[in-house]
């Protein structure tokens, strides 16, 4: 059986129903090594399947868990324009199939894949997408039907893809995740480079396992496959030339949400200017040097992430956002062209170009290196009300574990009230993402109701759930508006009766008469404008005020 790939001249990219036949083809003919089914449906109804691989028939995932082998996961097609994580893909199980002493080399370790992750968007196929790739002819968009681009989706789950990859990873579990794709950026002679789980981020002995085992194998043995790799190049300028910065992959893309399950991930990016066949070679290269390291380091790899999740069972403080340690950046021997800087024929500005025909070859900063930033304390649960179900689904999807109160009842818990919120100006990823936000964190007595959840902190999945819960997480469900409504105060005035009832108000309650005080002599220029004074004394008085305006709904028992 040849591929699409294979039989195209090495500029083709396959179609879903192409990709899918092959595999339903492959199945039936080897059932004892590949089992390939439908997981899901896309937005527009499209079915999203995912295969595996086994070198003894032993397809469960119970039986496969409960055993401890080693999971390898390869994820596809998540960006179809680039596309050939795909093909590499198609090729590398169909070789497993025909290949007896290739597949037992896999040993215990099982293969898990997903052939097109986005599967609308493969289906909206063109050739102009893609503004400065070379090849593929045809491939397909980076958006899926409802525009949106999965590769920022895994935590907010817009997509029923991110709900069915939410369950899949959390259920499988696998050791290490690759999700394959292409970079645009910079010019330099490299077809591969690699984004991976922050080392700092995904932290302790698994972290410096990924930094000190993995990375320097994975990158020797590129190097000596022919496609010697470098980190992805993420200027800290205009240019490769001053340095390049490792990317903090939050938890919106697929390594940053893969961590919270204490997944190592990697995101091989190859370079959009190289052929389609290098990119392709590339990648099946770097598809199997992890597949090979995996296999040779599951069962240590598996330790380590148990350690971890043992670890997290017993914190007193979470690191909940990382910065980049600019103070302390390492060094990288990185390959480069010269950086040109040239007058614009467009208009009057400078421009960047590569020259080619100027190689250099020197240590660069790499600044790989960051610090946690905020750092909360640890609670031994979280309480989320009931009502709030969209973020119940979402942990659930995650296999949190968690529990429902079974009475009314009132708890002493640590509240945040939301002081100030900033947002973008325009909407990302169909949100307003809330970039910053002031927090006040106050004891309180709540009542909770029969039927909200408690989740306990003392679980597998603890991370998950700190790092959606606290608001000030990289990816919280706060910060993309899950909890929208309770920063809108419900009940208004009217100027002209509020006017007298104010100066009333100013009377009876003097801890508002004060701030008041205070608020008229730092903002003497708003004096002048009646909403604003009327709103100070409104939304600070305690007569009139809303309990729930402002307040987190979601409770920290400590």
């Amino acid at each position: 059986m040849r591929t699409t790939y294979e039989l195209g001249n090495k500029n083709q990219t396959t179609t879903w129903l192409e990709c899918i036949n092959f595999y339903k083809t492959l199945a039936a003919r080897f059932p004892q090594v590949l089992r390939f089914e439908q997981i899901g449906v896309s937005d527009s109804g499209v079915p999203i399947h995912a295969g595996v691989v086994s070198a003894d028939g032993v397809f469960q995932r119970e039986q496969i868990k409960r055993e401890g082998r080693p999971v390898f996961f390869n994820n596809n097609g998540i960006h179809p324009g680039e596309p050939e994580g795909v093909d590499a893909c198609m090729a590398l199980v169909r070789d497993l199939c025909f290949e007896p002493a290739r597949l037992a080399a896999l040993g215990r370790t099982v293969l898990l894949f997903v052939p097109i992750y986005n599967v609308d968007g493969c289906l909206n196929r063109a050739d102009s997408s893609r503004v400065n790739q070379d090849g593929p002819e045809q491939f397909g968009f980076r958006g899926n039907s409802r525009h949106l681009d999965l590769n920022r989706d895994f935590i907010k789950c817009d997509s029923l893809n991110a709900k069915v990859f939410n369950q899949l990873l959390s259920s499988w579990d696998p050791d290490v995740m690759v999700d394959t794709h292409t970079s645009n950026g910079a010019d330099y002679p490299y077809t591969m480079t690699l984004i991976h789980t922050q080392a700092d981020k995904l932290g302790g002995e698994l972290g410096a396992f990924l930094r000190h085992t993995m990375l320097p194998h994975i990158f020797a043995e590129m190097a000596a496959s022919g496609w010697p790799t470098c980190p992805y190049v993420n200027p800290v300028k205009d240019s490769p030339d001053h340095g390049i910065a490792e990317f903090l992959e939050v938890p919106r893309f697929s390594t940053g949400y893969a961590a919270l399950h204490h997944v190592i991930g990697f995101m091989p990016e190859t370079h959009m200017l190289k052929p389609f066949a290098d990119r392709y070679a590339a990648m099946r290269a770097l598809v199997e040097v992890t597949l090979a390291f995996t296999v040779e380091h599951g069962e240590a790899i598996g330790r380590l992430r148990a350690a971890a999740r043992e670890q997290d069972k017993q914190r007193t403080r979470w690191p909940v956002s990382w910065k980049m340690d600019e103070m302390n950046p390492s060094t990288f021997r990185f390959k480069g062209y010269a950086a040109r800087y040239t007058p614009s024929e467009l208009g009057d500005y400078t421009r960047l170009s590569y020259d080619r025909d100027a190689p250099w070859e020197r240590d660069i900063a790499y600044y790989n290196n960051f610090v946690a930033d905020v750092v909360v304390a640890a609670p031994t649960a979280y309480i989320v009300p009931q009502a709030w179900r969209e973020v119940i689904e979402r942990l659930q999807w995650n296999g949190v574990e968690m529990r429902r109160i079974e009475a009314e009842t009132t708890v002493q818990a640590q509240v945040y009230h939301i002081a100030s919120v900033g947002s973008r100006a325009q909407a990302y990823e169909g949100h307003m993402f809330h970039d910053e936000m002031a927090l006040e964190r106050r004891g309180a007595s709540v009542v909770v109701r029969a039927g909200d959840y408690y989740i306990p902190l003392n679980q597998a999945k603890a991370r998950y759930a700190v790092e959606t819960l606290e608001p000030q997480a990289h990816d919280s469900f706060f910060r993309w508006g899950f909890f929208n409504s309770v920063l809108e105060k419900k009940e208004a005035y009217s100027d002209y009766v509020f006017e007298d009832m104010a100066l009333q108000l100013l009377r009876e309650e003097p801890a508002l008469a004060a701030s008041f005080a205070q608020w008229k002599a730092a903002h003497p220029e708003l004096l002048a404008d009646q909403e604003r004074v009327l709103n100070f004394i409104f939304e600070n008085c305690q007569r009139f005020a809303e309990p729930e305006w402002r307040r987190y709904p979601v409770l920290s028992i400590v």
